[in-house]
């Protein structure tokens, strides 16, 4: 509830009721000022790419041109960087969440990223490094499995692999090498079962 004697936002404050009063109607919204406030609104919360900041201002209702000449204006303002929003984004993700390449460059065109950029912000993440990642989601999830079958552990761990964007080959051979870790007699993955 509100107190007495102030109103609620948008619930036509003192200079919506003196329009009232003179029987006129508040002016429509500037479909500019609009756009620019839904952009800095997005991007307050983290940084975005262009496409993602076309959409919701599409979903908004923003005319097209207004929208276009909107975005032009944070481009040149520096406010939109696809190439450093790619950057960000692959190092976040693929340390955060674990993921691989190829679910990094699958999420960042799904954002809008060009594939030239994309291909350079997910050379960032080099094959040691997505090795050792795909290796630290193998040894934490082989803690959590408890005393699964030997198969049921190797389906679960190259699925939870192949779901993150990990290749098949590096998957079964990870997997392979921290289950014989843990048990050096394990024949389930010998190289002829999996070639």
């Amino acid at each position: 509830m509100s107190e007495p004697g102030r109103t609620r936002r948008g619930s036509g404050g003192p200079a919506g009721k003196k329009a009232q009063e003179k029987g006129q109607t508040a002016a429509p919204p500037d479909p500019a000022q609009q756009a620019k406030d839904i952009c800095y609104r997005l991007l307050t919360v983290r940084a975005r790419t262009r496409l993602e900041l076309e959409q919701a201002l599409r979903s908004k209702g923003i005319p097209d041109d207004v929208a276009e000449s909107t975005l032009g204006k944070f481009d040149r303002a520096g406010l939109i960087d696809d190439a450093s929003f790619a950057e960000t984004w692959v190092r976040s993700r693929h340390e955060y969440q674990g993921l691989g390449r190829r679910a990094l460059k699958a999420e960042l065109r799904r954002k809008g990223v060009t594939d030239d950029v994309a291909a350079e912000a997910v050379d960032m993440v080099d094959a040691d490094a997505e090795e050792e990642r795909a290796r630290g989601l193998v040894r934490k999830k082989l803690r959590a499995m408890g005393a699964a079958d030997e198969q049921t552990k190797v389906r679960r761990l190259v699925g939870m692999l192949a779901r993150k964007g990990y290749s098949e080959g590096l998957s079964f051979r990870i997997v392979r090498e921290e289950l014989s870790y843990l048990d050096p007699e394990t024949t389930l993955l010998d190289d002829t079962l999996i070639e």
